[in-house]
């Protein structure tokens, strides 16, 4: 699998505004006296969480709130809470920016307080109830919350323990983790590999786990080759199981060797060994499978074993997608 290029945290563009103050007025090129000179562009916005080293190439939030799109917005209240924390304090802890910089995205608008956009540099708020956002993404304000990536390798069951005493997750976890209580988000069977979310947030995961919530999962799936035309409909049309018909949401063919092609599947269904069961119903059984994104959380190139924690943007994202 080819590693996914983390885009870079800082603007492109700074080459390009030197040569353009150089050929600006009093510079060589420049025109007659007395010409109009051009026009100053924007200042570009403050990027929220532009420190991180994770989820810098996620995109735009994609909300997903299935029970609250029938709902109307309620009239505005006053959202503001003398006893609680200056807002750019608190988005400051957050880890979203500077707390300048902060001031400027609340006076840009870009901030909103339990679903109002606020523009008050004075505005105090509780961080045990309030919902902030910023450009749409969701903070993430009580500090015992954890969210993990763990890229579980071939051969590790899903789950805390295992009286069998096979190796599980829990003998990859930190001692700092070791008194949690986690959850992990969904499961892979033994030989399956790649990404699980492990939380202590039991609304998140039981969101991203409910059928509702529709949360798709990108799997790379090794099989037999060549594959005959028309497998990729079938899968996309939708397959008869012993529990009902599935479908795939997308198919792309990402490698062939001889005898084996790489195909990379996305599903929103969470039903037991579903890719395998799907390929075997097709007649291609699967020889390796990897899951290599959850909803908007990508593995990317982390090592296999090896636990990292969710960025606060990765956090945001993850939020939104199930309507938090």
């Amino acid at each position: 699998m080819t590693p996914t290029p983390r885009s870079n945290s800082r603007g492109g563009s700074s080459g390009a505004s030197k040569k353009a103050r150089s050929q600006g007025a009093g510079g060589k090129g420049a025109g007659a006296k007395g010409a109009a000179k051009p026009a100053r562009s924007a200042a570009p916005k403050s990027r929220a969480f532009g420190r991180e080293r994770f989820g810098q190439s996620l995109g735009p939030v994609k909300n997903n709130p299935p029970e609250r799109n029938s709902v109307k917005r309620a009239a505005a209240q006053d959202v503001h809470d003398p006893d609680g924390i200056r807002l750019q304090k608190l988005m400051a802890q957050a880890g979203v920016a500077s707390r300048r910089v902060c001031e400027e995205m609340i006076a840009e608008g870009r901030v909103e307080v339990d679903g109002q956009i606020v523009t008050e540099l004075g505005l105090r708020v509780d961080p045990k109830t309030a919902a902030v956002s910023v450009d749409g993404i969701r903070l993430q304000l009580k500090e015992n919350m954890i969210y993990l990536v763990f890229n579980k390798p071939k051969g590790v069951v899903s789950t805390m323990d295992d009286p069998e005493g096979r190796k599980n997750i829990s003998d990859f976890l930190k001692n700092k983790y070791a008194n949690e209580r986690l959850f992990h988000v969904g499961r892979l069977d033994q030989a399956t590999e790649g990404l699980l979310l492990l939380t202590n947030d039991g609304e998140l995961a039981n969101r991203l786990t409910h059928p509702k919530y529709e949360v798709p999962k990108t799997y790379l799936v090794q099989t037999k080759g060549p594959m005959e035309s028309g497998i990729s409909n079938q899968l996309k049309r939708g397959v008869e199981l012993e529990d009902g018909v599935t479908k795939v949401d997308s198919f792309k063919l990402v490698d062939s060797t001889p005898g084996h092609v790489l195909v990379e599947v996305v599903l929103h269904s969470g039903k037991n060994r579903i890719v395998r069961r799907l390929f075997d119903a097709v007649g291609y059984p699967v020889e390796r499978l990897v899951r290599l994104q959850v909803g908007p959380i990508r593995l990317g190139d982390q090592k296999q074993g090896t636990i990292r924690v969710l960025g606060n943007q990765e956090v945001g994202h993850l939020l939104a997608s199930v309507g938090l």
